[in-house]
C-alpha cells in the first residue's frame, strides 16, 4: 500500500495512492483507517511531506563505501542524530541554499515512519513498528561538516535541508533495495540498503536504547557514497526500488 499526505485547495487530507489516483482516508495512517469514496486525481493535489514528526533521526556512516569516502571509521553501534521537523519538504518542493553556505551536498538515504510508539524494542520486535518507507534527501552543509563535528546541526538543520516523499510504501523489505541519487538526470550515487553497516531493524534497537520514537517520526538510514554539491538551477532526484522517486529543484 501507498500513503500520502496531500494539499487539495485549502485541505490537507491524508490518502491511499492508486495509479494516478488518491483516496482520502479517514484516520491517522499510523492508526485504523477507513479508506472514502472521495478521490482526487495525482495531478490536482499538491503531494505534502508523509508525516509531520515530532522529529527527525537520521543514522551516518551506514555504507562502508561512503565511509572511506569521507575518510571516517567503521563504527561498532550506530551513530545518529537529530535534525529538527522545521528542515522538512515535500517532493516538487525547492532545496534553498543559504546564501553564507560554501558547499551544500544531496545525500540520498531510505528513510522509514514510526507507526506505533517504540522504547527499548529489541531487534526482533523492532520492524514491527515501521509502518513504512519513502525517499529521503539529508541535504547538508558539507563545508560545516569538515571544518569539525560540531557543525553537525547547523550543517544537516537549515530549513529546506530534510526533503522527504513523494510516496510511503507499507509493504516492502528495506533490507535488500536498490537506490539511485540522480543529479540532473546522471546517477551520481548507487547502491543497495543491503549494504548498510547495520540493518533497519538494528538502527530501531539502538535508537530506542536512548529516546522514545513517536507515531510519525522519521528515521533515515545513510547515504552511499557518490556525495557532491548541488547548486542553484539543478534537479536533484532520490529513487529507491519498490518505494519510488523523490524530486527537488535546487534554489
Amino acid at each position: 500500500m501507498k500513503l500520502t499526505r496531500f494539499q487539495h485547495g485549502d485541505v490537507v487530507c491524508c490518502g491511499v495512492v492508486k495509479d494516478d489516483e488518491v483516496a482520502v482516508i479517514d484516520g491517522a495512517p499510523w492508526d485504523d483507517f477507513n479508506i472514502t469514496d472521495t478521490v482526487f486525481s495525482l495531478k490536482d493535489v499538491k503531494i505534502l511531506p508523509v508525516t509531520v514528526p515530532s522529529k527527525i533521526v537520521c543514522v551516518g556512516l551506514n555504507y562502508r563505501e561512503h565511509i572511506e569516502e569521507v575518510g571516517m571509521k567503521e563504527l561498532d553501534t550506530p551513530h545518529f542524530f537529530l535534525k529538527p521537523p522545521t528542515c522538512l519538504i515535500g517532493h516538487e518542493d525547492a532545496i534553498i541554499i543559504p546564501k553564507h553556505a560554501e558547499r551544500v551536498d544531496y545525500e540520498g538515504e531510505m528513510a522509514l515512519v514510526i507507526k506505533k510508539p517504540m522504547k527499548d524494542v529489541t531487534e526482533k520486535d523492532a520492524l514491527s513498528h515501521v509502518l513504512g518507507y519513502s525517499c529521503f534527501n539529508d541535504v547538508t552543509e558539507r563545508a560545516l561538516v569538515t571544518k569539525s563535528q560540531a557543525y553537525l546541526t547547523e550543517a544537516k538543520g537549515y530549513d529546506t535541508f530534510g526533503a522527504f516523499g513523494p510516496f510511503l510504501e507499507t509493504d516492502v523489505e528495506p533490507d535488500g533495495l536498490d537506490i539511485k541519487t540522480y543529479l540532473n538526470g546522471t546517477v551520481m550515487q548507487a547502491d543497495n540498503t543491503g549494504s548498510c553497516l547495520f540493518n533497519v531493524a538494528k538502527v530501531l534497537f539502538a535508537i530506542s536504547r536512548c529516546m522514545t520514537l513517536l507515531p510519525g517520526d522519521i528515521v533515515a538510514t545513510g547515504t552511499p557514497k557518490g556525495v557532491s554539491p548541488m547548486k542553484p538551477g539543478d534537479t536533484i532526484e532520490v529513487e529507491i526500488k519498490g518505494i519510488g522517486k523523490l524530486t527537488n529543484l535546487v534554489q
